[in-house]
């Protein structure tokens, strides 16, 4: 039998008691829940889940005027029905001015019927000849006027009919609407519808009489106004400038003088000073300026090459 030293023994005992009370190193190791070792997952807002929206488009100059027209046309005030009415004679060519000028001249409302024929004749639209030829027999003077204004303007001569019972108070064709109303016999009434459609086409734009009891004494309006008419034909491009500073006179039949010039100026680059006045205060300036904007956005598109 073998037999150990005792101090050997006493180091394998010591050795085996110091194994025994280790402790298991799995014990020691904390359970991890698998649910847990994965970061939780915020939940998703409805701004990420949701598609992200696409930036509203704002309308365009041209649909911003077409609505200013068209809303005005539906007017209940007879003043804003005849002025977007009559400012369409800006637009030639144009089927959709045509169709609103040749429904307004049924309106209940005389102001708005004459501002529709002046409107057919300013335009040139010779399909519009047989409603104003209906037109010539109006039961209100102005109107009839109106309509054989624009006749003539379309080179129909059955226009002068009317002027010629002006003249010698009887008419060649047809029933005297002049006699009718009773203005062949009272000067002041043949005045006030010379008056009217003397200023009522040009510079006015078929406010005339509106523009006469404005007008005060000493007032340089209708001079300035006219002058302004008439330079919508020079050829000096100052002149543009000149009309577009103009439109934003404190007068408004300068403002609205001008912004018609600058309409049959037909030059693009007033386009964004013309924009400038389609929430103009007064009616009348509002609805030219969408006229204008509309005929000279589409000169502009006519021709792109010389805008570059």
């Amino acid at each position: 039998m073998l037999v150990l030293p005792r101090s050997l023994f006493v180091l394998i005992a010591s050795g085996l008691l110091l194994i025994e009370q280790q402790p298991s190193r799995n014990s020691e190791m904390p359970q991890i829940n698998p649910q847990e070792s994965s970061p939780k997952k915020e939940p998703a807002t409805s701004s990420e889940t949701s598609a992200p929206k696409r930036p509203e488009k704002l309308p365009t100059i041209e649909q911003q005027a077409w609505s200013i027209l068209e809303a005005g046309a539906k007017s209940e005030k007879i003043r804003d029905r005849a002025a977007a009415t009559h400012v369409l004679g800006l637009l030639p060519n144009d089927r959709r001015a045509r169709k609103m000028a040749e429904a307004a001249l049924a309106d209940n409302a005389p102001e708005v019927r004459s501002a529709s024929a002046a409107a057919l004749g300013e335009m040139r639209s010779r399909n519009s000849i047989p409603k104003l030829k209906s037109a010539t027999d109006d039961k209100d003077p102005s109107v009839a006027l109106a309509a054989a204004h624009a006749l003539l303007q379309l080179k129909d001569n059955s226009g002068y009919d009317l002027y010629y019972e002006v003249l010698t108070g009887e008419r060649k064709t047809g029933k005297s609407v002049l006699a009718q109303a009773g203005v062949l016999k009272d000067p002041k009434k043949l005045a006030e519808i010379g008056f009217q459609q003397g200023l009522g086409f040009i510079p006015f734009a078929g406010m005339g009489w509106k523009a006469f009891k404005t007008i005060k004494k000493g007032d340089s309006s209708p001079a300035r106004a006219a002058a302004a008419t008439v330079l919508s034909k020079d050829p000096d491009p100052r002149t543009t400038e000149a009309l577009a500073n103009a439109a934003g006179d404190k007068n408004w039949i300068i403002r609205e003088a001008a912004l018609e010039a600058l309409s049959r100026r037909g030059d693009p680059s007033a386009l964004n000073t013309v924009g400038l006045y389609l929430s103009d205060q007064e009616g009348e300036v509002k609805y030219t300026a969408a006229a204008t904007a509309l005929r000279l956005a589409a000169i502009r598109q006519s021709r792109p090459s010389r805008q570059k």
